[in-house]
């Protein structure tokens, strides 16, 4: 057990670091572990994708337990997400597995992949406020009825590509494009869906990775170790700090990471 936690020190402490960041505003696990492991510890991307599949529908699961208790999951929209999203997810895993043995050039489309969905959710933690406030100016341009089912299907259904793809997408990305589509949502309403929804998705898509091999359990137990904990502290954290300078932060971090994923 003492070898284990020294040869997994610096993935249980990246853990705490994701974890805080995540605790105190609620975004940023994917989105920073995928690119941490694969930046700075070397991890071969499909490897860290499926790994952090698995890590975050552990961790989101917990969220989902605790959302529910308070009444914030509106499951109505839980169930058009996964239409798209589990049925996209399924079929981009058995793309992955037709393609077969991981090549250079694959390994590279996937660090791209992973860079654009960082990027994405830079810029949707960043200009979430102009959107939103774009979208109570245009209510009329906001689908209803049966096209505003369409359009959370095919919301789903484009997340779920990309977090099997790149383990990224089902957090800022989620929430700001179910903001989009159902404005009049409590902000814990929109946490509560956006969690909810990405547990089946990480988890369905986590096993896919894991039945191509790509899921490194001590790896993901270390990355467990050092998160749990700080997510808690993260969310005590999170009522003494400024909101807005914790999200800045975050997206200018995240633009950072993406740019140096893009461009390797």
């Amino acid at each position: 057990m003492l070898e284990f936690f020294q040869e997994s020190s610096q993935f249980i402490i990246s853990g705490a670091l994701v974890g805080l960041l995540v605790g105190m505003t609620g975004v940023g696990g994917g989105s920073l572990m995928t690119p941490l492991l694969t930046i700075i510890f070397g991890v071969a991307p499909t490897t860290a994708v499926g790994t952090d599949l698995a890590f975050a529908a552990i961790t989101k699961g917990f969220g989902t337990v605790a959302h529910r208790l308070h009444g914030n999951v509106r499951w109505d929209i839980v169930r058009l997400l996964c239409i798209g999203s589990l049925t996209t997810a399924v079929l981009s895993i058995l793309v992955l597995k037709f393609v077969g043995p991981v090549s250079k050039s694959f390994n590279h489309l996937i660090s791209l992949s992973i860079g654009v969905s960082v990027l994405l959710t830079a810029f949707s933690l960043l200009f979430r406020g102009k959107i939103l406030h774009w979208v109570q100016q245009n209510p009329t341009l906001l689908p209803s009825g049966s096209r505003l089912k369409v359009a959370t299907i095919t919301v789903g259904a484009v997340i779920g590509v990309l977090v099997t793809i790149s383990s990224i997408g089902a957090g800022a990305i989620g929430a700001t494009l179910i903001l989009v589509l159902y404005p009049h949502l409590k902000p814990a309403q929109v946490a509560g869906t956006d969690i909810a929804y990405a547990v089946p998705l990480t988890a369905l898509a986590g096993i896919g990775h894991w039945w191509l091999g790509n899921v490194h359990f001590d790896l993901l137990f270390g990355l467990l170790l050092g998160s749990v904990p700080a997510i808690w502290l993260g969310a005590k954290l999170s009522s003494t700090l400024s909101e807005r300078t914790t999200r800045t932060t975050l997206a200018a971090t995240l633009f950072l990471v993406g740019i140096k994923l893009v461009c390797s």
